[in-house]
């Protein structure tokens, strides 16, 4: 997703070459930077504001890295909307609603500016302030295990395909949950827990992870989380794709259907969540409660 060559805006004392943009919205914001929206503004010293930004992410002149807040996102929203259908747009936000420059990128970007120096931070008589840079995702922790719960919201129908309903039991039937092979990086075989107990095969106790998860996530109903812990987006006609984060943990599910949990100390583990009796209740409850895009 990028501009064109001639998009540009005000940044600093220099114009602003545009490469990319992206919302920074209760409902929609690079998850890689935080578990909410308020966590996600905070990494960038921004307010959360309620109706959110437009981050725009572009080289000066002097080839530096630059991030410009507006608050024009219908702009950003349209401007995204286009290059996503292969459509040129020139993104040049009036001046008057940029809230911020910062230096630096908070995300990876992979193009540059034609006709300028490669891309660097600013050097510090540009900018005093520690250049924003994306968080590190070399190693397992909270920003890989939120981009891997981002794939899987966005490539549902390839992750669910992995998992056979036979691996877990009809509502009710005498056992909880059954065991099967898990979906990650590891390949290796674990339990797959209920949203009623999670009691494994054979009266095993099932993973302690997912049921802690579980149990967090209920706790979100009578008690609002922060804004965007909990989010829902279009699915199919009949359902919706939720997305819920917490301390060292994601879940990602359709509320027809099962869901997915990710945690921090499960290194590339997807471990999958039958639907059960109790999980189709907790999902609407959630659903009801998230914030969806406008």
């Amino acid at each position: 997703m990028a501009g064109t060559d001639e998009d540009v805006v005000a940044a600093a004392d220099d114009a602003l070459y545009v490469l990319t943009a992206v919302l920074l919205t209760p409902a929609k914001f690079p998850s890689v930077l935080g578990d909410d929206y308020p966590e996600a503004c905070a990494a960038l010293g921004l307010a959360p504001l309620a109706d959110g930004y437009g981050l725009v992410l572009g080289q000066d002149g002097d080839g530096s890295r630059w991030t410009v807040a507006i608050d024009d996102v219908s702009l950003v929203a349209v401007a995204i909307a286009s290059w996503d259908c292969g459509m040129e747009y020139e993104l040049s936000p009036d001046e008057r609603s940029v809230v911020a420059a910062l230096p630096g990128w908070p995300l990876a970007v992979a193009v540059a500016a034609p006709g300028v120096p490669a891309p660097h931070d600013p050097a510090p008589e540009a900018d005093d302030r520690p250049p924003l840079a994306p968080p590190d995702t070399t190693v397992w922790g909270p920003a890989q295990r939120r981009l891997g719960a981002d794939e899987i919201a966005l490539q549902w129908a390839s992750w669910r395909e992995q998992v056979e309903d036979s691996a877990f039991p009809a509502p009710g039937s005498s056992e909880s949950s059954d065991e099967t092979e898990r979906s990650g990086e590891s390949g290796d075989e674990g339990e797959a827990a209920d949203a009623q107990d999670g009691i494994g095969e054979n009266g095993r106790p099932g993973h302690s992870g997912i049921r802690r998860v579980l149990a967090e996530a209920r706790t979100y109903i009578d008690s609002p989380p922060p804004l965007g812990r909990v989010r829902s987006s279009f699915a199919t006609a009949d359902a919706r794709t939720l997305r819920a984060d917490g301390p060292g943990w994601s879940l990602v599910a359709r509320t027809d259907d099962m869901a997915f949990v990710l945690l921090d100390e499960e290194p590339g583990e997807v471990l999958p969540v039958g639907r059960g009796p109790e999980l189709p209740g907790l999902l609407e409850a959630l659903d009801k409660i998230a914030v969806r895009p406008n």
